[in-house]
């Protein structure tokens, strides 16, 4: 009785020890959950509406929604699908309008911003009842993966099981059919990670896109079956790369080349990407006082607020002259000419308001804009991440996006401030800029670009021509196994390069230049780029121009106060 005793509470101090408590928890950290949701079908007339809800949204940019329609009538139907989170009235709605054929089937897909965790999707058909489904997503945070393929294909390559309700995973996955997958980046850009769970060359075309393009503006892609012809389908990846982890662009792909390898690149995964491609800051909560940004964050555009202190002064300046100032009068000219005064006053300050804000502020959109972009020359298209500031007097029209590109809201807004349509790509309708208003934006995207800086030999020199369509303010070129500095140029111009520089005088090219777009922008644009801050290769260039850089926005009209644009890529060489 006594050594059972014993051993009775010998095994209770094992289990509550700390050794053991660890030893638990590791246990239970090594599987996955499945975050992929359920579907909820809807009937109204010869239209059969399935909505999926309760799935996995990523921790920023935008919750793919999935709807299935099916039309069972002989004629064509017209359906809206919109979102509104659990706000008010007012909330922001993200909408899409989609074609459905007689006796069709259409998978709709609707990004909605991450930040809203709840809503209402609602379905509306010309003929036909308003149809309304009360939606839920699933927050795991960055410690979210999102998944192409079967189950059964992901077990069997990373080697890990769905777990218990009360186990605690080391991630949680939101599995999606490979056919039938969306195909805009916007999609994609907020998970920390995709996996591909089945042979990449069995992807539809479409899909196989954008993912390429996800991998290349920073995202995370894992491949559980790597083709042959990776060379072909990962354009940008290093010659030879056969490495686990490959970078790509800005991003990185990691390849598992073992079965099972691809458990403990996820494990080691996901919890290690913190920060998306661009960290936009928003404005602070309405608790904190004294702020223009959230935690204190210096705004990029020194006119990001309205002129409070001038306006103040007027209206102190006018609340003296009717006050005061109105008495005095009505004792030496009498009570009818403050009649006539106050009025007058009262124009005069209202003149003055309204010239103070047309003649300094203007009607213009104030923008400060940054990037960075990787020139991809041998297929003609410039990869941007980039962050922008904006403030105006009045708000400007709907902004459209093309398909590859996408705008980023600061994660830490409560409530997204545009309405967004996704029929013909993204496009924010009513919101982009509310008037007086300071706000940020990050951009993303994949564009068509014939940008490139030419190099060719003359004599025992050489020399470079400018054609990014931009002036280069300063910048370096390796070649020989040195550095050559390339002076400031216009666009078209060429020049000779200066060097090469001596190491001594200058260790890293593109640390220097990112140095120079300061510290302000660290978490915003810089944090986790390595492969971009790496080593110039033969014949590599980095160059920091001016003008409005190369992303999505850079057409739009306005005032560029500030702002600087790093690209970087190979020259081309071209014979004397």
């Amino acid at each position: 009785m006594a050594s059972s005793l014993t051993a009775a509470v010998l095994l209770v101090a094992l289990a509550t020890s700390p050794v053991a408590a660890v030893a638990g928890e590791e246990r239970q950290r090594t599987g996955y959950r499945n975050a992929s949701g359920k579907n909820e079908v809807q009937n109204e007339g010869g239209l059969r509406v399935s909505v999926r809800t309760g799935m996995l949204k990523p921790p920023r940019g935008y919750t793919p929604l999935e709807v299935t329609l099916q039309n069972n009538s002989p004629v064509a139907l017209q359906a809206r699908l919109s979102f509104a989170g659990h706000y008010n009235a007012g909330s922001r709605v993200t909408e899409r309008t989609v074609e459905v054929g007689p006796r069709a089937r259409v998978v709709a897909w609707l990004p909605v911003p991450a930040q809203l965790q709840a809503g209402n999707l609602s379905v509306d058909v010309p003929g036909l009842p308003r149809m309304v489904q009360p939606m839920y997503l699933d927050d795991s945070g960055n410690a979210s993966v999102l998944v192409l393929g079967t189950v059964k294909d992901f077990e069997a390559a990373t080697g890990l099981r769905e777990v218990q309700a009360e186990q605690e995973p080391l991630f949680a996955a939101r599995f999606l059919e490979e056919r039938e997958a969306p195909r805009e980046l916007s999609s994609y850009v907020g998970y920390p990670a995709v996996v591909v769970a089945m042979d990449a060359t069995q992807l539809p075309a479409a899909v196989w896109a954008v993912l390429e393009t996800y991998a290349a503006t920073g995202g995370q892609l894992v491949l559980t079956r790597p083709s042959r012809d990776a060379a072909e389908r990962l354009p940008m990846l290093s010659a030879g790369g056969r490495g686990v982890a490959e970078p790509y662009g800005f991003g990185q792909v990691r390849a598992c080349h073992q079965p099972g390898a691809c458990g403990v690149v996820l494990a080691a995964l996901s919890g290690d990407v913190t920060s998306g491609p661009v960290n936009p800051v928003g404005p602070p909560p309405s608790w904190e006082r004294g702020g223009a940004l959230r935690n204190g964050a210096a705004p990029l555009l020194e006119s990001a607020r309205a002129p409070v202190g001038r306006f103040l002064f007027l209206i102190f300046a006018f609340a003296l002259a009717v006050g005061p100032g109105g008495l005095m009068l009505a004792r030496r000219r009498g009570p009818v000419s403050v009649l006539v005064v106050v009025p007058l006053v009262s124009l005069f300050t209202c003149l003055a308001l309204v010239a103070w804000s047309v003649l300094v502020d203007g009607f213009a959109v104030h923008s400060a804009r940054y990037s960075l972009t990787w020139l991809d020359g041998e297929r003609s298209r410039a990869v941007t991440l980039g962050v922008g500031a904006w403030y105006a007097n009045l708000s400007p029209g709907a902004v459209k996006l093309p398909a590859s590109s996408t705008l980023l809201l600061p994660e830490d807004v409560g409530e997204p401030p545009a309405d967004l349509d996704w029929t013909h790509g993204m496009t924010v309708t009513d919101g982009f800029l509310m008037p007086r208003t300071y706000r940020e934006w990050g951009e993303v995207s994949v564009l068509p670009s014939r940008a490139r800086l030419v190099l060719r030999q003359e004599g025992n020199g050489l020399r470079v021509q400018n054609a990014l369509g931009e002036a280069i303010e300063e910048g370096y070129v390796r070649r020989g196994n040195a550095h050559y500095r390339v002076p400031a140029l216009e666009d078209g111009a060429e020049a000779a390069l200066q060097g090469p520089v001596p190491a001594s005088e200058l260790a890293q090219p593109t640390d220097a230049l990112l140095a120079s777009l300061g510290s302000v922008l660290y978490e915003r644009l810089l944090k986790d780029k390595t492969s971009f801050r790496a080593d110039l290769p033969e014949g590599g260039f980095i160059v920091r121009t001016g003008g409005q850089g190369m992303g999505p926005l850079a057409t739009m009209k306005t005032e560029r106060e500030a702002g600087a644009h790093v690209v970087r890529g190979q020259v081309q060489e071209v014979k004397p």
